[in-house]
């Protein structure tokens, strides 16, 4: 590789946050850029570093967050034009933070983050090619939670059905029925039951069965399945 050439580390990390407005929905964590834009957490690969030590130790540095779930390689983005000036190399990850990870950006020093979060429906103006990114991403995640046991990444460890529901109907983009779910989920082998209740929900009603993944990593569980939005 050329002198002029770089090689950097980008990461789209997601999380099923409910904001102010109670609507929950999928977010991903994004820092602010020098241009008026926002840009998706990242920088230089060190000289004694893998591609994905990097992309961790940017993510830490911009935000100090460090629980990650998941995270894969996502592609490799070699447009000679892609950056201004120098021309760079992409590798970008992608992300995947538990619900229940108390993720309100904070620096390691203590001080305001210069990273947020932002509704994956209403992102601000991004840099370079980084809303294509994000766009890749949400693609990659709605296949894989067709096909796999993703959402153990984005559920808490423990959660009633109906919140899982709203993750997959957060991450998939439309509702998901919370019973048809359990069914699926169920002859798969994904989730399994804790034996325990949960709180009443706000209306009242009977606590609600909690359930938990059957696995904490990656796993295929039928791999011609597709989820799709109902009719």
């Amino acid at each position: 590789m050329s002198p002029s050439s770089a090689v950097e580390a980008l990461s789209a990390v997601f999380q099923v946050r409910e904001p102010d407005d109670g609507e929950v929905a999928l977010h991903v964590l994004l820092t602010w850029h020098d241009d008026d834009s926002w840009a998706l957490p990242g920088g230089p690969v060190g000289e004694r570093e893998t591609l994905a030590t990097a992309a961790l130790r940017h993510l830490a540095a911009a935000s100090g967050l460090t629980r990650i779930a998941h995270l894969e390689q996502l592609s490799v983005l070699s447009d000679p034009d892609r950056v201004p000036d120098v021309r760079t190399i992409a590798s970008t990850y992608l992300g995947l933070v538990h619900r229940d990870v108390p993720a309100d950006s904070v620096s390691q020093d203590g001080a305001p983050a210069t990273a947020c979060w932002f509704d994956v429906d209403r992102l601000p103006t991004l840099a370079y090619d980084h809303a294509d990114i994000v766009a890749l991403a949400r693609a990659r995640i709605a296949a894989k939670l067709s096909y796999t046991n993703l959402a153990f990444a984005l559920a808490p460890s423990r959660f009633a059905m109906s919140e899982l529901s709203e993750i997959y109907g957060a991450a998939l983009g439309y509702p998901v029925d919370a019973t048809n779910l359990l069914r699926v989920l169920s002859r798969r082998g994904v989730v399994v039951s804790t034996g325990t209740v949960g709180r009443t929900g706000r209306h009242g009603g009977r606590p609600p069965a909690l359930y938990t993944f059957a696995d904490d990593r990656l796993v295929v569980t039928d791999e011609f399945a597709t989820l799709r939005p109902p009719p």
